[in-house]
């Protein structure tokens, strides 16, 4: 009892930091245990623990920066090149399509030769010279072979005196033409009246002063001009079947006078 009370004397609780801690008197030093463990107040808290005695309560460490995430840029993506340009092939070139080679022509023009001369006449009218003229401005642009002329006369009269005038009538022609046109040859014939072309029958006699047979049989006494050569693609040549090229015949019959 007595030791009790002299322990109890030597316990002292202090109102400092350690206020909830029994120390010794004199010493100050905290009380122990024989198990080594300080003596509490009734009023100690966890907050109150000193070293030595009670873990202390550390502050927790501060949380450590997380280091910085290094930013890695985005890789540009760069457009894929643009395909080079395939070069054209060139068109080819038109290849040139060779005319048609000309084709020879014949035409065969037939003009009255009442209107070349006066009946039984070999001299050219002026009206038949109108006509050649205009026979030779159509073969302008016309490459002749030959130009065969052959004239021919109604039965009027004797045949040989018909075969001559038709004769001399065709070289009246020729030598007309040949001034005016070009060609190789130029051919003459007179046919008299042995090959007519008209139908005159019961007109009465075969005498010039029949005048109703005279006008009937004037499409015997004409001249016949064949024409043998080549015309060029556009000119102004002959006009008809022959003016196109293709090897036909064509008529042309003046007007009589």
């Amino acid at each position: 009892m007595l030791k009790n009370i002299a322990l109890a004397g030597l316990v002292v609780f202090s109102t400092s930091a350690a206020a909830q801690y029994a120390t010794q008197s004199g010493t100050g030093e905290v009380w122990k245990n024989s198990y080594g463990l300080c003596w509490h107040s009734a009023f100690w808290t966890s907050d109150q623990a000193i070293e030595g005695c009670d873990a202390v309560a550390r502050p927790a460490p501060a949380p450590r920066a997380a280091a910085p995430v290094q930013q890695v840029a985005e890789p540009k993506v760069e457009p894929a090149p643009a395909p080079a340009p395939v070069a054209q092939e060139p068109a080819p070139a038109p290849v040139p399509v060779a005319a048609p080679a000309p084709q020879p022509s014949y035409e065969k023009v037939t003009l009255s030769a009442d209107v070349l001369f006066d009946f039984g006449k070999s001299t050219l009218k002026d009206a038949g010279k109108a006509k050649l003229d205009e026979l030779a401005d159509r073969l302008s642009g016309t490459t002749l072979d030959e130009i065969k002329i052959v004239g021919h006369a109604d039965r009027i009269g004797k045949p040989q005196s018909n075969k001559r005038i038709s004769e001399e009538r065709a070289k009246t022609v020729k030598a007309y033409l040949e001034s005016r046109t070009s060609a190789r040859s130029i051919a003459t014939a007179g046919r008299g009246s042995s090959m007519p072309v008209s139908n005159c029958k019961g007109l009465g006699a075969d005498q010039g002063s029949n005048r109703r047979l005279v006008q009937c049989l004037q499409a015997d006494r004409r001249v016949d001009i064949e024409l043998f050569g080549v015309r060029t693609a556009g000119d102004a040549g002959t006009r008809g079947a022959a003016g196109s090229g293709a090897a036909q015949p064509a008529s042309f019959t003046g007007p009589s006078r």
